[in-house]
């Protein structure tokens, strides 16, 4: 069944100039059927560079409404409507306004795991990879940070000399992770590195071989001359990691699920594509405002 459907997508791409992009939280099927596999923001920008006029973003809905940001002129769709993010959701525009308010020479910096309209009242926004570097570079000694309270702890560790004013929201299959739970997984192997999102909680990064992004551990397992790793991030990019590194073992700690990220299947994948659902569609004021936090990125994130 898998193979028919994937034709039939193919076909639809072919006729309707589309490409799919899949995150690396995907269940395995919707990764491979995708032209490209990344991080939310990685993705966003090739939907931007390339020359497809329908996107299909196999995600959660603030990834599918960054590639809207900046690919405005694009069809951009999210296969399933109620794909969400949690943590996004733990940031409300008015509520970043309103502690500007409480702390008016404090920078706005927003984790790109945002609503369009948390970005839009931001002075810039960030990655997990470059979030450091942003911070760093900020013309403000007093920084709001939204909406995850952990990368927010990961970034005031490493730039200490500035005052990270700390939103209290998390990443659910994040923050669920303890310690205990990375001392279990590791009986399995014993001599396994460790690499942690720092989404985690610091008692996790603390234990950890390597912190980075998504795309970080996947370069750092696949750069390294280990053979065992613990994955402590969302177990979909396992898949990823194991199509690369077939020699390598890897082990991750279980109940680390996005339930959001699982909801896309290929089925939805190919209604998307040949019945148009569902678009994003986002106000150009707001759009304009966000693209300008995002753009910012570009620029205080640049080495």
């Amino acid at each position: 069944m898998s193979e028919y459907l994937n034709e039939e997508i193919r076909k639809l791409k072919e006729s309707k100039n589309a490409i799919i992009l899949a995150h690396y939280y995907q269940v395995p099927e919707v990764q491979d059927a995708a032209d490209f596999v990344g991080d939310s923001f990685e993705l966003s920008r090739r939907a931007k560079e390339n020359d497809a006029d329908l996107i299909v973003f196999c995600g959660v809905r603030f990834m599918a409404e960054s590639a809207k940001i900046l690919s405005p002129n694009k069809k951009v769709l999210l296969p399933v409507k109620e794909a969400g993010c949690p943590m996004a959701d733990m940031a409300a525009a008015q509520q970043i306004i309103d502690m500007k308010k409480e702390h008016p020479n404090a920078k706005v910096v927003t984790y790109v795991n945002s609503s369009v309209e948390a970005k839009a009242v931001s002075d810039v926004c960030c990655t997990s990879s470059n979030a450091i570097r942003i911070v760093k570079n900020i013309d403000a000694d007093e920084i709001i940070f939204a909406p995850d309270k952990n990368l927010g702890s990961y970034i005031q560790e490493h730039v200490p000399e500035k005052n990270i004013i700390l939103w209290n929201g998390h990443c659910c299959v994040h923050d669920r992770i303890s310690a205990e739970d990375v001392f279990r997984a590791k009986e399995q192997c014993s001599t396994a590195m460790v690499l942690v999102h720092p989404e985690c909680r610091k008692e996790v990064r603390d234990l950890a071989n390597y912190i980075g992004s998504t795309s970080g551990i996947i370069n750092y397992a696949r750069e390294s001359d280990h053979d065992k790793f613990l994955i402590v991030t969302e177990e979909g990019v396992l898949h990823k990691l194991k199509k690369e590194n077939p020699k390598k073992e890897f082990f991750s700690i279980r109940g680390m699920t996005c339930k959001n990220m699982k909801k896309t299947s290929l089925d939805n994948v190919y209604w998307s594509l040949d019945e148009n659902y569902y678009e994003i569609n986002i106000d150009e004021e707001i759009r304009e405002k966000a693209a300008a936090a995002l753009e910012n990125m570009l620029i205080l994130g640049s080495d």
